[in-house]
């Protein structure tokens, strides 16, 4: 017989919670550590049969709603949340909305010491969230855009002046298309998310073909030619990363490719 392995995590993450840390009484005798079952269903608002179904592994897969109440309930960290999907659905958990204003600081801190290059923090939607200096300058002013329009699919598809200032446009628009594809079926196809693609269909040919082209990618490493109106033209090598943590975020740096494209960046940045 198969080992009820969700069942399991549950159970032992309801046993290893002290009844305090929920507002229960803590002088109740208890035959067992932890939360009994009946109090983890009150928690998360299910029927005391139901989540006991859920435990013992009977009944139909649980929808993700019911496995975020569950994971309230059970004060469950973002790792272990992302755990308990995975063994319920075999997939995460849909990637939260984050916007600016709930970006930890320390990120912050460190996008700022990145220089010269450019440095950015990406939602799964490819909404640019935080921003050093050097991405200011030279990737697109992100402080003057309304933050519905952070959005580099966006700025790639529906702006024209983007066209002209990336050497190859169409092999890094394909790129980042697939890429896009790849975190939203990670990540889960926020409402977000689906908004943008109608939009993008709509309004950009391009993004038409190349999302109906199904391709799939990572962003990976590569080298960005970048015609900037005040440095000139720049060869930047990019890296992306996802963080630890922070699902759907990613962080993309950037590094200048040569001696020169780094006194180029820095003279710009000194102005």
């Amino acid at each position: 017989m198969p080992e009820n392995t969700l069942g399991a995590f549950l159970r032992s993450r309801r046993e290893r919670l002290d009844p305090a840390d929920v507002g229960l009484p803590a002088l109740i005798r208890r035959r067992t550590p932890g939360l009994r079952r009946e109090e983890v269903a009150h928690r998360a608002k299910l029927s005391v049969e139901w989540y006991t179904r859920l435990e013992q592994g009977r009944g139909g897969p649980p929808s993700a709603q019911v496995l975020d109440s569950v994971a309230g309930a059970l004060l469950l960290s973002r790792t272990e949340r992302e755990h308990l999907f995975l063994l319920a659905h075999g997939q995460r958990p849909e990637a939260p909305h984050i916007d600016a204003d709930r970006i930890d600081p320390r990120f912050r801190r460190a996008l700022d010491g990145f220089a010269p290059g450019p440095a950015y923090i990406k939602t799964a939607a490819w909404d640019v969230i935080a921003w050093n200096r050097a991405a200011r300058l030279i990737l697109s002013d992100y402080e003057a855009r309304a933050p519905e329009d952070r959005n580099i699919l966006k700025i790639l598809f529906l702006e024209p002046a983007t066209r002209g200032q990336l050497a190859e446009w169409e092999l890094e628009a394909g790129r980042i298309v697939s890429t896009f594809r790849r975190e939203l079926t990670r990540w889960g196809a926020t409402e977000r998310a689906e908004k943008l693609v109608e939009q993008l269909r709509v309004r950009s040919s391009d993004f038409a073909r190349m999302w109906g082209a199904h391709d799939v990618g990572t962003l990976g490493e590569g080298v960005k030619h970048l015609a900037h109106p005040i440095a000139g033209d720049l060869a930047m090598w990019y890296s992306s990363y996802v963080i630890d943590d922070e699902p759907g975020l990613g962080l993309v740096l950037y590094t200048p490719e040569t001696d020169d494209d780094a006194r180029r960046m820095q003279r710009l940045l000194d102005r």
